[in-house]
């Protein structure tokens, strides 16, 4: 019991922290993360969608910040193209759901 808590409270602390990065920050984590490698935030689609496309595709959807936070966790493809993403479990929770807010952001 102590210890759920103790997890459900690093969770939101994380997510609180994550929140409020900058952009800037938010694209330094996505060069970290190798995410660069294959995505542009503006242009043609290179390996992967830019993320201005993505972040079009999903505008209003209440589920998209979820449905892209699994898709970045757990890899997938067919959406845009037949080259997959590759899973991205080690990257903590907390920053892929800052990297999502940032790219569904994007204008």
């Amino acid at each position: 019991m102590k210890l759920e808590l103790l997890s459900a409270t690093a969770l939101a602390l994380a997510a609180a922290l994550t929140a409020s990065l900058p952009v800037s920050a938010s694209e330094a984590l996505a060069k970290q993360h190798a995410c660069a490698a294959c995505h542009v935030v503006k242009g043609a689609k290179t390996v992967g969608p830019a993320y201005a496309d993505v972040a079009k595709k999903y505008a209003g959807q209440k589920e998209a910040e979820a449905k892209l936070v699994e898709k970045v966790k757990k890899g997938g493809a067919g959406v845009w193209g037949q080259i997959p993403m590759p899973p991205n479990a080690n990257v903590p929770e907390g920053e892929v759901r800052a990297l999502v807010k940032w790219i569904l952001s994007i204008k």
